[in-house]
C-alpha cells in the first residue's frame, strides 16, 4: 500500500482487525493495533493506532485515532492524532482535525479541516 508524500509507512503486515464488505457494524468500535474496514460502521470508532477504510468501506460518525488512512467512503467528524491520508477514490463528507494531512488528486474531499499545530493529545 503506497504511503504517498510521507516517509514513515503506516500499514503494515500487522493486521489487529477487518470488517470484511459484507459486515455492517453499528455502535462503538474500539481497539489498539491496525484494523481494515471493507465493510460499513455506522457510529464512533475509537483507536489511539491505526484506522484504514478500504476502497469498499463506508464510515458514517466519529472517528478519533493516531492515524486515518482512507479509500473509502467517510461522512462524519475525524480527530487524528497524528495523520490522515485521503486516497482516491475516497469520498470525504465532515469535519477534520489532524496535525498533518494528505489529500491525493481525484479525492471528493466536501468539509472543513483544522490543522493544528502539534499531535493532538488522546
Amino acid at each position: 500500500m503506497s504511503t504517498g508524500a510521507f516517509a514513515n509507512p503506516i500499514v503494515s503486515d500487522d493486521v489487529t482487525g477487518v470488517i470484511e464488505s459484507s459486515v455492517r457494524f453499528e455502535g462503538i468500535l474500539t481497539y489498539s493495533g491496525t484494523v481494515h474496514i471493507h465493510g460499513t460502521v455506522i457510529g464512533k470508532v475509537q483507536t489511539p493506532d491505526i484506522l484504514v477504510v478500504g476502497a469498499t468501506g463506508r464510515v458514517r460518525g466519529e472517528i478519533e485515532a493516531g492515524v486515518v488512512v482512507i479509500y473509502g467512503e467517510v461522512e462524519g467528524q475525524v480527530r487524528a492524532h497524528t495523520r490522515v491520508e485521503i486516497h482516491k477514490p475516497a469520498v470525504f463528507r465532515g469535519e477534520m482535525a489532524t496535525p498533518s494531512l494528505l489529500v491525493e488528486e481525484g479525492v471528493v474531499f466536501e468539509g472543513s479541516n483544522t490543522m493544528v499545530t502539534e499531535a493532538l493529545k488522546p
